[in-house]
C-alpha cells in the first residue's frame, strides 16, 4: 500500500482551493487560500487550533483542530461521473487536487504545497448525512466497504498546517512519508 517507488503517492497537483467563513456544506473557490501554521485556511469556518466541526464541539470545544484543511482527489470525482456532478469545493473540501492517491497515503505524511505551505495529514474525513442533503445516494457511494468488510471513506483526507503559505490552483504538491512503520490513515 505505501511503495514508495510510487510515483502517483510522490507528486501531483492542485486542481482548486475553496473557503467558506459559514458553516455551508459547499465552499466555494478562490484563486488562493492563506494557510496559517497551527490554524488552518484564513477566512474559512474551521479556521482555528480547537476543533470547529459543529457536532465535535458539542461534545468537547477545547479538543485540538486535527481538521483544519480538508483534501480531496479530483479522481473521486471521476469515479463517481457516472451518477454525480460533483466540481471541487462542492464537498466541502479546502484543496481538491490530481495525481496523488491521498487515502493511500499513511498517517503523519507531509504535505509541500506550492512553495511554502506544508500540511501533516491527521486522518480520514468521515462523512455523513449531510452528504446525501447535498446529492441523494451520494453517502453510499463514498463509504464503501472492501473484499474483507472493512469500512472505506473515500471522501478525502485531514490536515494540520506546520507551515504558512498560500496555495492555489495550478501549485505541486510533493508527498514526504514519516519514518517507518507506517499508520494506517483512520477517521479524525
Amino acid at each position: 500500500m505505501f511503495d514508495e517507488t510510487d510515483e502517483s503517492l510522490l507528486v501531483g497537483e492542485v486542481i482548486a482551493v475553496s473557503r467558506s467563513k459559514e458553516h455551508t456544506f459547499s465552499k466555494n473557490n478562490q484563486g488562493v487560500i492563506r494557510l496559517v501554521k497551527g490554524f488552518g485556511v484564513e477566512d474559512d469556518v474551521h479556521f482555528g487550533s480547537t476543533v470547529k466541526h459543529r457536532s465535535r464541539v458539542a461534545q468537547n470545544p477545547n479538543q485540538p483542530n486535527l481538521r483544519q484543511v480538508h483534501l480531496i482527489q479530483s479522481e473521486l470525482f471521476e469515479e463517481l461521473a457516472d451518477r454525480f456532478t460533483i466540481n471541487p469545493g462542492q464537498l466541502g473540501e479546502n484543496i481538491t487536487t490530481y495525481g496523488i492517491n491521498l487515502l493511500a497515503l499513511p498517517a503523519a505524511s507531509i504535505l509541500f504545497l506550492g512553495e511554502e505551505a506544508i500540511i501533516k495529514v491527521t486522518g480520514l474525513r468521515n462523512p455523513c448525512a449531510q452528504i446525501d442533503q447535498f446529492k441523494q445516494g451520494l453517502l453510499k457511494t463514498v463509504v464503501d466497504k472492501d473484499s474483507e468488510g472493512n469500512l472505506v471513506r473515500k471522501a478525502g483526507i485531514m490536515g494540520v498546517v506546520l507551515q504558512s503559505g498560500e496555495v492555489r490552483p495550478g501549485d505541486t504538491i510533493r508527498v514526504e512519508y514519516p519514518p517507518r512503520p507506517f499508520k494506517k490513515l483512520e477517521r479524525v
